[in-house]
C-alpha cells in the first residue's frame, strides 16, 4: 500500500460539519427569501383593494338647469357612480349607475327612454327593472327631492 494515503487515514479530519449546516441554513433562507420576493407582488396584485363604502346617504346630484326633460346625467354617490334621469313626464328618477351584469356604467337612451348597458346591451325600463339582455337583478333605486334649484339623492 501507499503510505502516503494511510497517513492521510490516520490524521484526523477537522469537523465540517457546523459550517455545512450554516450554508444549507443560508441557501434555504435566501431561497424561502427568493420565492417570497417574486409571489408576494403577485399576490398583492391578484388580491383586490380594500375600499371602505362611504356613509354618505345624501348627494347633491345637480342643478336643476343641468338635467333637461328627458335626458339623464351621472352623478358621483360617494365611492359609486348614480344616474339621474328627468323622465319624458317631467318626473326625476335616481338609480345606481353600476350593471347588475359585470358593474359596467349605465346610461340612459332618450330614444328608447330606457337605461341602458352598452358592454352587454342590458336594458333596464324607468323603474329600474332589468327589462332585457344579461342583467340578474334590477338597479338599486334611490330617492329624488329638490331642494331650490338643487336635485338631491338620498338612499332609500
Amino acid at each position: 500500500m501507499n503510505p502516503d494515503i494511510r497517513s492521510n487515514a490516520s490524521m484526523p479530519q477537522p469537523a465540517s460539519q457546523p459550517r455545512r449546516r450554516f450554508l444549507d441554513y443560508l441557501l434555504g433562507t435566501s431561497a424561502l427569501a427568493t420565492l417570497g420576493a417574486i409571489f408576494y407582488p403577485v399576490f398583492k396584485f391578484m388580491s383586490p383593494p380594500r375600499i371602505v363604502e362611504s356613509a354618505e346617504n345624501s348627494v347633491i346630484a345637480a342643478k336643476l338647469s343641468e338635467v333637461p326633460v328627458n335626458s339623464g346625467k351621472i352623478f358621483k354617490f360617494g365611492n359609486k357612480p348614480g344616474i339621474l334621469v328627468h323622465t319624458a313626464t317631467g318626473e326625476f328618477k335616481a338609480f345606481s349607475a353600476v350593471c347588475t351584469h359585470l358593474e359596467c356604467i349605465v346610461q340612459y337612451r332618450d330614444d328608447t327612454k330606457q337605461i341602458w348597458c352598452a358592454c352587454h346591451n342590458g336594458q333596464y325600463n324607468m323603474s329600474g327593472q332589468n327589462i332585457g339582455g344579461p342583467p340578474p337583478r334590477p338597479l338599486e333605486e334611490y330617492k329624488v327631492n329638490t331642494r331650490g334649484s338643487d336635485i338631491v339623492v338620498t338612499r332609500t
